[in-house]
């Protein structure tokens, strides 16, 4: 049987897999004894990429069919620092896995959103999970967690999601929340409105939010970076997700 290599982002860590993506989506979200089910994202690795960092080839040779043939669902290589010591070039198909274990796969693309002037809602994933409000675009977010050297305050890598803002992104005080589902929406307002009007480009949301996010309040897509280079992920229009992908979109909303 293939062995697999995945990317966990809730958690973070590398493990080894005789599942194909969809088989271990489904296994992640809906959990076992050791998991209550909840959402599961994680990248496929490139079956070749090797690290110095990682006991791959020992983890790949523990990864067997159990003694009744059935495969083997994890090997956790590691479950600490992953993310800064993986060549983001041996990244593969991005999945957004629902509650139930439905599966969304994701392809990345050199097609980065263009700046605007609107402001912008980012939710860290790994290797930390702050919310928080900016009026930097995506790049020049990255550029100041991962890349400024000038920072007190820098991240090796990063993955990150930009949120849905709607009204907000232009009019922090006055417009509407509408269907946005964000918790202390008078506390978001005022971080909107002070990375507006002050000379600061960032402001924390929530200092110790969770990394998991209603997919459907993603406005563009998922962002992962390190020193090197910056990889988007776009996320499908509601529209499209709705049309094409109705199942997940349906379970995604439940």
């Amino acid at each position: 049987m293939t062995v697999h290599l995945y990317l966990s982002l809730l958690p973070e860590a590398l493990i080894a897999s005789m599942l194909s993506p969809e088989e271990f989506g489904a296994y992640y979200a809906v959990g076992t004894a050791k998991k209550s089910r909840g959402q599961a994202i994680f990248f496929e690795v490139d079956p070749g990429f090797r690290s110095d960092h990682f006991r791959i080839e020992e983890a790949i040779k523990r990864c067997v069919p159990h003694e009744d043939g059935r495969p083997k669902s994890s090997i956790y290589i590691s479950v600490y620092r992953v993310l800064e010591h993986m060549d983001l070039s041996a990244l593969k198909e991005l999945y957004l896995v629902t509650q139930d274990g439905r599966t969304l796969n994701l392809k990345s693309s050199d097609d980065i959103p263009c700046k605007d002037d609107g402001l912008h809602l980012y939710q860290e994933i790994i290797p930390v999970t702050p919310l928080v409000a900016s009026r930097l675009d995506p790049i020049s977010f990255y550029e100041l967690i991962v890349k400024n050297p000038t920072s007190l305050v820098t991240v090796p890598a990063i993955c990150f999601v930009e949120l849905r803002l709607g009204e907000l992104a232009q009019d922090p005080e006055m417009g509407l929340i509408e269907d946005l589902p964000y918790t202390n929406s008078d506390h978001l307002r005022q971080c909107l409105s002070d990375v507006k009007t002050k000379y600061v480009s960032t402001k924390m949301v929530d200092r110790i939010h969770s990394a998991v996010f209603s997919y459907r309040t993603v406005k563009n897509g998922i962002f992962v970076g390190n020193s090197k280079q910056l990889r988007y992920y776009p996320m499908p229009s509601q529209e499209t997700l709705r049309a094409e992908y109705y199942r997940w979109w349906r379970s995604a909303n439940m």
